[in-house]
């Protein structure tokens, strides 16, 4: 073991983007140390930019032409003067050829080195490597024989259900279960070719599949000097794909003398490869046995749980070994204090097969930081979800006395999160966490989600009567401050913002139509001094309360008061209540009925409005339905469609005017 040189890191460049180059940034000022973040074009505007000291661009979107393209990193830290270059996790994290580069740059890696990089990204090789050093593997084939004719016979020989993996990839990328031999050949072609797309190598490696193990995973630390570390351990079981969704530290319910006996394996790994820095060993755990899988060269994103219950900053621990320190503790000071769990949120539907979501982020609203509650996040509202990137928008830890007391921080936290904009998987989440079965330890293993698929996929609940009521509250409030076109805008709730519903000889009516999940609520609205009366589906409630400008809502439906938090774009209205997120569409009523027609074949607006369309002119045949005019009200276009067929006498309004309430728009020519 080489003895590093103690230097001291100035500038730090941050070689990744999202949640982990935030969080590097946040560790790296509070040490002293400056920091670069380098972006594409689709990360001009993120937090991390935002955060860092100095910024870099370094290119389009697509990572090949930035996040993974070495020359542009390393180009950036010395023309920034940084001393260090962190890698954060993903992208070139584990390549050994940019660890190389960075050296060759005179810049510090803050990782292991280039050599044990390569030793434990072959995951074929680590496989050797680990049964050499007295670690259990699995059964399975790793040779470097890779033709179809050795691998089936392999297989066949190992037997089923197999995992076929990729042995240069990492984090369940390419993986495939084989149940049967009659599936084995097209399944190695398949793996074989998404290997190559994914890492540019097609070598397999086959293992035994055991059906319902957990996923149990070593946290380790080394230094230069020939120490090495364990920061206890964490459970990943609950998986999506192989994909982690749920993480806690320490995985519960393990006896005490397999938990030993991992730790151990976990050293014995790190110091058969000189290990420095940050680094993961994973096993499958069944039946108190325990079996070697991947050692990751690298922080994991599940860091933040370790953490929670070492008290420790690992990323602090990282630049202090990089830059020639020992370990801050001995194992003999490291202490495990509490449970914590971590939820990954990610972009993606769980409705449509967890399909990558992007787009604009109206909306969010995270949980607040307080004692137990930790969120890392990349994202704020105004952001956009990029096709090219990971999906994850934010990791949510919650940390606790025991078990359970983490368990309902969490829930509670996740409950609390408000996103508008790209699908997310909040609910399913949430799901997770409250169902009994994770709860119970029992059937945690990596089939969790698999067995469970029913309920934590199940639809949400359809809104109550008081849900209803809330958002024709919001709709109707809404309506009134647009109608209020001479109040003042710096104080949209001034009591000369309302225009009330009160007429002359008694309260003013109307109907108001909302939408959610494609089902219709027609509910007739009648203004009285203190609110409204609403009549829908066999209801009737009176509803009063107040709106905040900043989406909070007190209101008193019948004899219940209701606290709740709502988005309110356009004809959009999101509320979050009671854990659940609903979304409802007040409905234009020019879209069903058209224009309203008055006497003389006159159509006239149905509200106080800005006209941003005229789509029809005198002299024009029309079909009924046909739209005529657009106009916005309250953040909302609503189309004035023709009432029925006819000619066009007149358009008596243009773009960019405003009209009140009845004001005339078209005139079609009488009736025959």
């Amino acid at each position: 073991m080489s003895v590093g040189v103690r230097t001291r890191i100035r500038t730090l460049l941050v070689a990744n983007r999202g949640e982990i180059a935030v969080r590097i940034i946040r560790t790296a000022r509070a040490m002293g140390i400056r920091s670069v973040a380098v972006f594409s074009d689709a990360d001009a505007g993120s937090l991390a930019v935002k955060l860092a000291d100095e910024a870099v661009f370094i290119g389009p979107p697509p990572a090949r032409e930035s996040y993974l393209a070495m020359e542009k990193i390393t180009a950036a830290a010395k023309a920034s003067g940084a001393d260090a270059v962190h890698p954060g996790y993903g992208f070139l994290a584990e390549n050994a050829d940019f660890a190389a580069a960075c050296v060759e740059a005179g810049l510090l890696f803050v990782g292991p080195t280039a050599t044990t990089i390569r030793a434990m990204g072959d995951k074929a090789q680590a496989r050797m490597r680990m049964s050499a050093a007295g670690v259990p593997v699995l059964q399975g084939y790793d040779g470097e024989e890779q033709s179809p004719e050795v691998l089936a016979k392999a297989g066949e020989t190992i037997g089923f259900p197999l995992l076929i993996k990729p042995s240069a990839g990492g984090g369940g990328k390419g993986m495939r279960v084989v149940e049967t031999a009659g599936d084995l050949r097209a399944a190695l072609q398949t793996a074989q070719r998404e290997a190559v797309a994914a890492f540019g190598d097609g070598r397999l490696i086959l293992e035994l599949y055991l059906q319902n193990a957990r996923h149990v995973e070593v946290q380790v630390f080394g230094d230069s000097f020939g120490n090495v570390v364990h920061l206890f351990d964490r459970d990943c079981s609950v998986q999506r794909r192989h994909q982690k969704v749920i993480e806690e530290a320490p995985a519960p319910d393990l006896p005490q003398a397999l938990r030993r006996d991992l730790h151990e394996a976990a050293i014995t790994c790190a110091r058969s490869v000189d290990y420095r820095g940050a680094g993961t060993v994973e096993f499958l755990v069944a039946d108190d046995r325990f079996f070697f899988m991947e050692m990751n060269t690298r922080l994991q994103v599940e860091h933040p749980v370790t953490e929670a219950i070492t008290g420790l900053d690992l990323v602090e621990w990282q630049l202090r070994v990089a830059a020639g320190e020992r370990l801050p503790q001995p194992q003999s000071a490291i202490t495990c204090q509490g449970h914590a769990i971590e939820a990954r949120l990610c972009a993606e539907d769980p409705d449509s097969g967890f399909l990558p979501s992007t787009g604009r982020i109206e909306h969010l609203a995270l949980p607040e930081e307080r004692a137990g509650i930790r969120v890392d996040t990349g994202f704020q509202t105004g952001d956009s979800i990029s096709v090219h990137y990971d999906s994850l928008l934010a990791k949510i830890v919650a940390r606790g006395a025991d078990r359970g007391d983490a368990m309902a921080r969490l829930a509670a936290a996740l409950k609390a999160t408000e996103i508008v904009g790209p699908a997310t998987n909040r609910a399913f989440l949430a799901r997770i966490v409250d169902h009994p079965a994770f709860a119970g330890i029992d059937d945690l293993d990596t089939r969790f989600i698999e067995r469970h698929d029913a309920d934590l996929l199940a639809a949400a609940p359809p809104p109550d009567a008081l849900v209803i009521a809330a958002a024709a509250f919001l709709a109707l409030r809404r309506m009134e401050r647009a109608a209020g076109q001479a109040a003042d805008p710096a104080d949209p709730f001034s009591p000369w913002d309302q225009t009330r519903g009160w007429r002359l000889g008694g309260a003013a009516s109307r109907r108001l139509e909302l939408e959610m999940a494609g089902d219709t609520t027609a509910i007739d609205v009648t203004w009285v001094p203190e609110g409204y009366k609403l009549a829908f589906a066999g209801h009737r409630l009176s509803v009063a309360g107040r709106a905040e400008p900043e989406g909070a809502a007190r209101l008193r439906i019948d004899d219940q008061l209701v606290n709740l938090r709502f988005f309110a774009q356009g004809a959009d209205i999101h509320l979050f209540a009671r854990g659940i997120a609903y979304h409802f569409t007040v409905l234009d009523p020019g879209r069903s009925r058209g224009g309203k027609e008055v006497a003389g074949g006159r159509i006239v607006s149905p509200m106080p409005g800005l006209v941003l369309a005229v789509s029809a002119a005198a002299g024009d045949a029309v079909e009924k339905g046909q739209a005529l005019v657009v106009i916005e009200a309250m953040k909302m276009e609503h189309t004035v469609a023709a009432p029925r067929a006819g000619k066009v006498r007149s358009v008596d309004v243009g773009v960019g005017e405003q009209v009140v309430a009845g004001a005339e728009l078209v005139v079609l020519e009488a009736e025959a």
